[in-house]
């Protein structure tokens, strides 16, 4: 994993949200709703609850905004009907992309995720076709410039709570940990007020793409850049190199 940096790719997420914060929140909003109708709306009680709230305070969330969502899934149980559908496929030069969705409608959810790969010239294939190219891991990273703690304190915190790696770039610090671990990791680190830029469970390629051809690259914009737009799509994974 050592000099393969997420943080900058991350910035450029959190500064293209920045300009458009009701998608993100439209994903964690559906987010907490599933949360709280499989654990119910008490963070003490519900781990998948507490990781969301998490993900929604690293996104700038509001408080009353995170609240105002819980007690309204917690009040909305009866029409609390999204359902995760994932789907993969393959865009330029074999890039492996899976994509995450809650959705109401899943024959709008399909349309539209398949125009997405159509459009870029790539292709949704069948389940299992290039989720077996990733490893499903938690993953914590750190801005270097957010965190005034030392790296060999920061790494014993996330290894004695649990991690399975910690690596160190030039911007930030990345913990990886099994998914089951992650939310005692992050909850060690909560604990002790370290900011993280981001910290959710998440799929990390095995191996990396690159590719070099101009119109490649602009055909795996298009690809992501539509899937980013749709409001049913919450999480993207992909093993291009940018």
């Amino acid at each position: 994993m050592s000099g393969h940096s997420k943080f900058a790719n991350i910035k450029h997420k959190k500064e293209k949200n920045d300009a458009a914060k009701g998608k993100i929140f439209t994903i964690i909003g559906r987010e907490i709703a599933v949360a709280v109708k499989e654990g119910g709306s008490d963070p003490a009680n519900n781990s998948k609850l507490r990781d969301v709230i998490a993900k929604a305070k690293a996104n700038n969330m509001p408080n009353d905004t995170i609240e105002r969502g819980i007690k309204k899934a917690a009040g909305d149980l009866g029409s609390v009907n999204y359902v995760g559908i994932t789907y993969e496929g393959y865009g330029p030069n074999g890039t492996a992309i899976i994509v995450n969705a809650l959705t109401d409608n899943k024959n709008r959810t399909a349309s539209n995720v398949r125009n997405a790969f159509t459009k870029g010239g790539g292709n949704v294939g069948t389940t299992g076709c290039v989720s077996y190219m990733f490893d499903e891991k938690g993953q914590i990273i750190i801005d270097k410039e957010e965190c005034t703690m030392e790296a060999d304190d920061l790494m014993m915190i996330a290894l004695d709570a649990g991690a399975d790696d910690f690596v160190e770039e030039e911007d930030s610090f990345e913990i990886l940990t099994a998914p089951e671990d992650f939310s005692a990791v992050r909850e060690a680190l909560e604990a002790e007020n370290i900011p993280m830029a981001s910290a959710e469970v998440t799929m990390v390629p095995q191996n990396y793409v690159e590719l070099t051809n101009e119109d490649d690259i602009k055909k795996m914009n298009k690809i992501l850049d539509l899937l980013d737009e749709d409001d049913d799509v919450q999480s993207v994974y992909h093993n291009w190199d940018e």
